[in-house]
């Protein structure tokens, strides 16, 4: 199966799951991740203090629904777990349409599709439904039912680690706290485990999250020791049809900026500034932390009517555009894991390569008058001070011949690094 055919195969079964911040939905998700990539997974129980935030209590939800007066359901949890609002309180009662209007939410504007709210962190109850079916609703009373609970529990996260050679890391996060929203954010889910799939003997240790937005980033930075996090990207929104859409991190030019800068150059795609609303980047790119850590998607939050609505469903998720934002990671991590600054050896006017055999291992190619310019833009730059994207981006070669330069270099004993 071609991997945009298994992502959306995956896709659309993680699609009905009811996820939240906690709960069984989300140990449920991590269930079928831990199918694909191994993974170690983390409980952290209700009251535990990270940073300035405190674990929540566990959501947990059987069943929901408004039923009229023949004890029809007009708005059923069963059919969408979009239909009641994240977080819900337990409610058991009858009331007039009057009185349930208020928690009642709709898109006016799109009067077919159902909107997705939450209220962590507020005791709070309500209902999603389409406004064509609020539109029919008649005068009268309602039965009203929310069976959930809210108790002392734990926030469950998950990690998987593709060991490299050396300890310093990449991470990739992922959100794993929406219900039936295919591409935010379980698009981005099926991109991260097939690129955690591919890799194989990096550079780099990479690192894969897959946690609940915001609360699961804090907890995670609270008890890892970041500073062995050398780079890393954000992926959601990785499905829709969208071009591509890089936004840097804080630091604005962290090695990771320039890679992802580099390798979108011929694709139609944006990169936009950094800014402290989205997704978890905010965490990690915090004053305190301030990492290399940017954001992936294809069109952005809020940028695609479909956004947190019914419309984000398995059918608004392309395999295509899967397929594509793992190539582009694929290919970002490869010129990531090569990237090196190095110092030249013998800086005292240009070192003889012909006597180093690098002109005759360059005898036939067709591509030998760029390998020899490559080895002495290596060897000029080669000061400390330049990265090999710096290289490429000043002689207008291409990077993989840089770095084979440079291979070739370190391999003759001309530089170092």
């Amino acid at each position: 199966m071609r991997d945009g055919a298994w992502m959306h195969a995956l896709v659309e079964r993680l699609y009905p799951l009811c996820r939240s911040i906690t709960g069984n939905g989300v140990r449920a998700t991590l269930d079928i991740i831990g199918e694909h990539i191994p993974l170690d997974r983390h409980e952290v129980p209700t009251g535990t203090q990270v940073f300035d935030w405190t674990v929540p209590q566990e959501w947990n939800i059987r069943d929901a629904w408004i039923a009229d007066a023949d004890g029809k359901r007009v708005v059923d949890f069963a059919e969408s777990n979009l239909h009641v609002v994240g977080y819900s309180v337990p409610v058991s009662a009858t009331m007039s349409l009057a009185e349930l209007r208020p928690h009642l939410h709709t898109l006016p504007d799109r009067p077919s599709w159902v909107p997705y709210r939450t209220s962590y962190y507020s005791p709070a109850w309500g209902f999603c439904l389409a406004q064509e079916t609020l539109d029919a609703l008649p005068e009268g009373d309602y039965e009203v039912r929310i069976d959930s609970t809210l108790a002392d529990g734990h926030l469950s996260y998950g990690e998987h680690v593709v060991p490299g050679q050396v300890a310093d890391e990449v991470i990739v996060s992922c959100h794993i706290c929406h219900p039936s929203l295919a591409n935010d954010n379980l698009a981005g889910v099926a991109v991260a485990i097939a690129l955690a799939k591919a890799l194989v003997n990096p550079w780099y240790t990479y690192r894969f999250l897959f946690m609940p937005g915001t609360i699961g980033a804090i907890t995670w930075l609270a008890r890892n020791d970041v500073d062995r996090v050398k780079h890393g990207v954000v992926l959601a929104c990785a499905g829709d049809r969208g071009d591509l859409t890089y936004k840097r991190s804080r630091r604005g030019d962290a090695e990771i900026d320039r890679v992802l800068a580099h390798v979108l150059r011929d694709r139609p795609h944006r990169i936009l500034d950094f800014s402290p609303y989205g997704y978890d980047e905010r965490q990690f790119c915090s004053p305190g932390f301030n990492l290399g850590v940017g954001s992936l998607t294809r069109t952005p939050y809020a940028g695609y009517p479909e956004y947190h609505t019914s419309a984000d469903n398995p059918d608004f998720v392309s395999p295509a555009a899967m397929e594509d934002t793992l190539a582009v990671l694929r290919e970002a991590f490869a010129v990531l894991d090569r990237n090196r600054r190095y110092t030249n050896l013998s800086p005292y006017g240009e070192p003889q390569l012909g006597k180093r055999g690098l002109y005759d291992s360059l005898g036939g190619r067709s591509d030998a008058k760029q390998a020899q310019m490559a080895m002495l833009w290596v060897l000029n730059l080669s000061d400390g001070d330049h990265d090999l994207l710096d290289i490429t981006r000043r002689s207008g070669l291409e990077f993989d011949a840089v770095a084979a330069a440079a291979d070739a270099l370190r391999d003759a004993g001309l530089v170092a690094g």
